[in-house]
């Protein structure tokens, strides 16, 4: 009989921890959370120093009724949460719902699911750490105060269904600044200048760049600034003023933290944060491998660490010596100067075996598991070699005062790049540029002159947003997918081509947190907090002090904003759909789960319809619309508006073009349009994709 009671959050792990433990633990999950403040009301006595009124989450009394169970049968019981915040309070939470004070419970954490990592933090058991433990509490009664005291608010003076958040209102506000800034972007006129010239010997011309003069380099404002550079370099002759060689590296990258890791994914991947960490918790979960069974293949997935065990790097240097020889390994890998407190997991994302090749694990994996696992090997790998070093030219090419550049680079030692490269590294190599010389006389073949405007800064994206999160210090690395979510079921703002566009409904929320609740929706004031939560975490600094400290100004700023705010109303947005029962337009609105029609003249006609995003097309068997649609299970596919009188539906996004060979309709696959007709086999591409 099992004398040891390990309990995990996570049912997934059960099985692979047991395995690794043997008969004498039994290995149960808690489901995540047991506790939490009550969803009726703030859960909060401002009264009495702010204590918290935990209850038990709804749904979980038979799971504690089974662990409870498992606990008097054991003689020691583990706590093995997560390795974070987070996972510290879970752990207090058990031990209060399961009223374990007075029996022998220890606390162990674990950054990675493999049998020693879990052996081993069997012997480094220790207490739970309260520090942690209240910095958690104090996260999770501010976020609850905002949300409880602000949330009915807007509710009130804007519509139901809304919320506010201590990050998420910040985040929205960024978006909101943002859209700002490219709205009042005036576009300033520039040119450039492109010099050809041909060499001896060469049929290729040579490009080089206008720099501005021999003092300094010059921005070309306007044509007339152009004609004038023109008509001076046309009578001057063109020499080579000067060749310059050079060597320089371009380190290798750090590992993955979860921001890191989050922006590449949906750069490289196309993966929302949401889908990323979704996937990056299977991987570090356990996945059944052949011959091993279920093993966690990365380390713990939410950190702002990029330090290595030293086990890990060990084996990574020898796998590389191995595997591409000794002059790319690098020892000590590469260490991240960024001196701001490392939260949660101390360490970053990683395989926890280096020898688990991506091709290896193919096999054992989903595609979107493969893809986001082959990124993480890879950039832990390049992570631990040594830099890339080119061999650099520069030429300046003099017509009088003014100058022109020509810039080349060629790769001497590919390094980190052998196994890892990013966009920025894919460098333009000039290889013209290889036989200049002062000497070498130049041959001017042409101008090429192109007229610029300025561009305001993008929109935001899902990744530099969390980039952006990052670099202000607000959040940390488990908030960072919750908060895009959130905002984007709010509606507040809406994602098109990658892009964060805010809605109507996100500026007047906005601007209403701005008037009324400015210091919550400072950019600054949130970070200060979360410096604050460290300093719980480091036992500088008393949980109850920061909340006390914190809810007087909110209650006073609600009470204002209850008076003195306007209601706004928001008009719904209208559809091309009519009503069936009374004729008018019908609206779009947003419920649970995702968008509807509905009439209305709500009372009086209770009417509603499914929404389906219509895509210009139309069905090739009835005429009628084409519109997007989902399976039971989510997968996207494009069906006929008129199912089920008529059943056309495909797979890919139709391009509303016919096959030249066979009439039928051609779908777009990537890059190019493909006749639905398989037995055609037609193929050409899209000119869309193109511009």
């Amino acid at each position: 009989m099992a004398k040891y009671l390990v309990i995990v959050e996570s049912p997934a792990k059960v099985k692979t921890i047991k395995k690794f433990l043997g008969s004498n633990y039994e290995v149960a999950a808690s489901n995540g959370h047991v506790r939490d403040l009550p969803k009726s009301q703030l859960g909060i006595d401002v009264e009495h120093e702010y204590e918290p009124k935990y209850i038990t989450i709804r749904g979980k009394g038979d799971i504690l009724a089974n662990l409870r169970k498992e606990v008097k049968k054991a003689e020691k019981i583990y706590l093995a949460t997560d390795p974070d915040r987070e996972g510290e309070a879970i752990s207090w939470h058990l031990l209060k719902a399961l009223k374990l004070e007075g029996k022998k419970v220890y606390r162990i954490a674990f950054n990675e699911i493999t049998k020693n990592a879990v052996k081993d933090s069997l012997k480094k058991a220790r207490e739970i750490d309260m520090n942690l433990v209240n910095a958690q509490q104090a996260r999770r009664v501010l976020d609850r105060m905002v949300g409880y005291r602000i949330s009915p608010l807007l509710w009130a003076k804007v519509k139901r269904g809304l919320s506010a958040g201590r990050v998420q209102s910040v985040a929205l506000r960024i978006i909101c600044d943002r859209e700002e800034e490219i709205n009042n972007f005036i576009p300033e006129e520039y040119w450039t200048l492109d010099a050809a010239f041909s060499l001896p010997g060469e049929k290729k011309p040579l490009m080089a760049k206008y720099y501005g003069k021999k003092s300094g380099r010059v921005t070309i404002t306007s044509r007339e600034e152009l004609d004038q550079i023109l008509r001076e370099v046309g009578e001057a002759d063109f020499k080579v003023g000067e060749v310059k060689k050079g060597e320089r590296s371009k380190k290798s990258p750090l590992p993955f933290t979860t921001s890191t890791l989050q922006q590449e994914a949906s750069k490289v991947l196309n993966f929302s944060t949401q889908k990323t960490m979704r996937l990056a918790q299977q991987l570090y979960e356990g996945i059944e491998i052949k011959g091993n069974g279920t093993v966690g293949i990365i380390t713990y997935l939410r950190t702002d660490s990029t330090r290595v065990s030293k086990e890990a790097e060990t084996l990574a240097e020898e796998y590389i010596v191995k595997n591409y020889g000794k002059e790319y390994a690098l020892a000590g890998g590469v260490e991240s100067k960024n001196d701001k407190k490392i939260q949660d997991a101390h360490e970053a994302i990683r395989p926890t075996d280096i020898g688990r090749t991506p091709a290896e694990m193919k096999d054992s994996l989903s595609r979107d598991q493969f893809r986001l696992y082959q990124l993480i090997w890879k950039r832990f790998t390049a992570s631990r070699m040594q830099p890339a070093r080119y061999e650099t030219t520069s030429v300046k090419i003099d017509a009088g005062e003014h100058r022109f550049t020509v810039a080349a680079s060629k790769v001497l030692f590919d390094g980190f790049m052998s196994v890892y490269t990013q966009e920025e590294d894919k460098e333009e190599s000039n290889m013209l540029v290889k036989g200049v010389e002062p000497s070498t006389p130049l041959t001017l073949i042409g101008f090429e002159e192109k007229q610029h405007f300025t561009q305001p800064a993008p929109h935001y994206t899902e990744a530099s947003l969390v980039r952006e999160l990052e670099e202000l210090g607000i959040g940390r690395p488990s908030t960072y997918a919750p908060t895009i979510t959130t905002i984007l079921a709010r509606r507040y703002v809406v994602k098109e081509n990658k892009n964060l566009y805010v809605t109507e409904l996100g500026e007047v929320v906005n601007n209403m947190m701005k008037d009324a609740f400015a210091s919550i929706v400072d950019v600054h004031f949130t970070a200060n907090m979360e410096t604050l939560l460290d300093g719980i975490e480091e036992g500088t600094v008393n949980w109850k002090t920061v909340v006390a400290n914190f809810y007087p100004d909110l209650d006073e700023a609600v009470q204002t904003a209850e008076k003195e705010l306007k209601e706004v109303d928001i008009a719904d947005e209208v559809s091309d759909e009519v009503c069936d029962l009374c004729g008018r337009q019908m609206v779009i609105k947003y419920g649970p789960h995702g968008r509807f029609l509905a009439c209305p003249g709500f009372p009086e006609c209770r009417n509603t319809k499914p929404y389906f995003e219509k895509i210009g097309v139309a069905c090739p068997k009835c005429g009628k619309d084409i519109v997007l649609k989902k399976t039971k299970k989510g997968r996207k596919y494009y069906g006929c508006i008129d199912n089920p009188e008529c059943d056309f539906m495909v797979w890919q996004k139709p391009s509303g073009k016919k096959c030249p060979r066979c009439d039928s309709m051609l779908l777009i696959k990537g890059g190019k349009l493909v006749c639905m007709d398989e037995t055609c086999g037609y193929v050409e591409k899209n000119p869309q994709n193109e511009k």
